[in-house]
């Protein structure tokens, strides 16, 4: 295979490749924007007096939706304000979903990435750098996460000082053996950390080291199965690991970051490579 070398070129002082252009490409296959698996609501969104939303995009799995705008160049103070603007009217206007604001343009300066930062404790955004490469004679697009959206502590977390709870409560709202499923992930916990017991809150069960959470992974016994949540950036390669071995993937919480898986007993035994793994990937993200 022969190595060729890209060039990079601006799109604002390009002739012909505009933002209308960069539009059209995302509406074609959003997933370029490493947001997850999103399908096109909308492109030109008519905002009342407040001109258009470049794209409306909508998790398949999930009823978030991302409200996205698109700048040539580098950012400045008019399309930040703007991208916040669209997100806070269709979040009004459209209250049973989810939203998040994203702002894609090619040079998000150190200074503008700052003041982002600050709306983005209490608002959702996410800032994505933008870069136009030329090979041969084709032209591609690649786009990197420069800001990510705050991740926000569970409810249940927040809960936990007065919703603790014990191991009955569980087994009568599961099962005795569904919760002795989280028993055996928690004995994959302790190969990574001995001091891992498990923590009965009201709405999951988490882990714990000397009494501090440690919620890498977090279970939900049910009737007859083990819903089990992991804390991962999304990933291809995890979910393609989880296709090949055959475990049920429910979805990937783009919210809270977190894949949520579906267990029977059977599974347990014969996924344990797969869990195992997908486990170490969680905690050496996010348990330490």
């Amino acid at each position: 295979m022969d190595y060729v070398r890209a060039k990079v070129i601006s799109l604002k002082n390009h002739p012909s490749l505009d933002e209308k252009w960069v539009q059209d490409r995302i509406a074609e296959d959003p997933s370029i924007l490493g947001l997850g698996d999103l399908i096109l609501k909308d492109k030109e969104r008519a905002q009342p007096h407040a001109g258009r939303l470049d794209l409306l995009l909508q998790d398949q799995e999930s009823n978030r939706r991302y409200e996205v705008e698109v700048q040539l160049g580098k950012t400045d103070e008019s399309h930040i304000i703007r991208t916040i603007e669209y997100w806070d009217i269709e979040r009004k206007r459209y209250p049973q979903y989810d939203h998040c604001a994203v702002l894609v343009a090619e040079d998000i300066t150190s200074r503008f990435l700052n003041v982002i930062g600050l709306f983005n404790g209490s608002i959702p955004l996410v800032a994505i750098q933008m870069s136009a490469l030329v090979i041969g004679d084709f032209v591609t697009l690649t786009f990197t996460t420069v800001l990510d959206e705050f991740q926000r502590g569970l409810v249940d977390e927040d809960e936990e000082v007065e919703e603790v709870t014990d191991r009955s409560y569980w087994e009568a709202r599961g099962t005795k053996e569904t919760v002795a499923m989280a028993d055996t992930l928690l004995e994959v916990a302790k190969g990574f950390d001995p001091r891992f017991e498990l923590k009965y809150n009201k709405f999951y069960i988490g882990l714990a080291r000397d009494d501090q959470p440690s919620n890498f992974a977090i279970f939900r016994p049910q009737k007859s199965t083990l819903r089990v949540e992991l804390r991962h950036r999304q990933s291809e390669d995890l979910e393609r690991k989880f296709e090949e071995a055959g475990v049920e993937l429910l979805d990937y919480d783009t919210r809270w970051g977190r894949y949520r898986l579906r267990l029977t007993k059977p599974d347990l035994r014969k996924h344990q490579d797969v869990l195992a793994l997908a486990m170490r990937a969680a905690f050496d993200a996010f348990g330490t």
